[in-house]
């Protein structure tokens, strides 16, 4: 039922995307420019502040700007994409009240246009990559790249299906609950910091209950998955696959029911 009324509205939600990639550059005189500027200067900055501190003495940091640089596209992504699911249905309120449409393409279509901007934002690290890999520096040399780097797009799909599981989830919450935007924002502050963007969990060796509480959170997995893809050259590991993944589908399942038993009341409270 659900992927035949998806296909039924599939042009809608291909008009929603493309509206969202507009609308994101609409203003801005660089435009889709910033999807590969931004990225490059918040890891600049992070590299420059954080290189000395945690940028040497672990084996897991190759390269400490694409280890910075991995962590940091993928979680852009997460924070973007789940921030402007969580508001796009009582950001569409005007259209829900004329017309009569699934809700959730409204989530569905933020992750989506999110996805494909976040895609070309890659480019950046494609970038980094061939430059280490020619500039024979010996503070940060070359990643490893083999043949393991074709399944980097194993993690990436993992993060999207959370991304959509979160967004359901919060896009929901949102309706009836307004404070969530607010508290989603401390949150994502939070896991900004208990992810390993900028450090690894090898420093807290000896602290067993804190290293497995941080490798509780999926994207821990996910970003390490694409970090052994494309910077240490090998396999990932099949756990944190199948953890990162079932937490992924659990939480699909979670929105996608919260929206059919609430979203008929959702035109009481947007």
């Amino acid at each position: 039922m659900f992927f035949k009324e998806l296909y039924r509205y599939r042009y809608l939600l291909r008009e929603i995307v493309a509206k969202n990639i507009k609308v994101q550059y609409r203003n801005s005189v660089l435009g889709i420019f910033w999807t590969l500027l931004q990225p490059l200067l918040t890891t600049l900055v992070l590299v420059f502040i954080f290189g000395k501190l945690f940028g040497t003495g672990d084996a897991d940091i190759i390269n400490f700007p694409i280890y910075v640089l991995c962590g940091r596209l993928l979680f852009e992504f997460y924070s973007q994409s789940t921030k402007r699911a969580m508001r796009s249905v009582t950001g569409s309120a005007s259209v829900l009240k004329k017309v009569k449409v699934p809700k959730y393409i409204y989530p569905l279509s933020n992750v989506i246009s999110n996805f494909i901007t976040f895609l070309i934002s890659l480019v950046v690290l494609v970038g980094f990559i061939l430059f280490y890999s020619l500039a024979n520096n010996a503070k940060y040399p070359a990643p490893h790249i083999t043949r393991y780097a074709l399944l980097a797009p194993v993690p990436l799909l993992v993060l999207f299906l959370l991304c959509i599981g979160v967004g359901l989830i919060l896009s929901n919450l949102a309706v009836f609950f307004k404070d969530i935007e607010y508290l989603y924002d401390v949150f994502t502050l939070l896991l900004f910091y208990v992810t390993p963007i900028f450090w690894t969990v090898n420093r807290l060796k000896g602290d067993t209950l804190m290293t497995n509480m941080l490798k509780a959170n999926p994207l821990y997995h996910i970003v390490e998955m694409f970090r052994d893809c494309v910077l240490r050259g090998r396999m990932f590991s099949y756990w944190s696959l199948l953890l990162s993944l079932g937490f992924s589908l659990v939480l699909i399942l979670i929105g996608g029911l919260a929206f059919w038993k609430k979203q008929d009341k959702f035109i009481l409270y947007i």
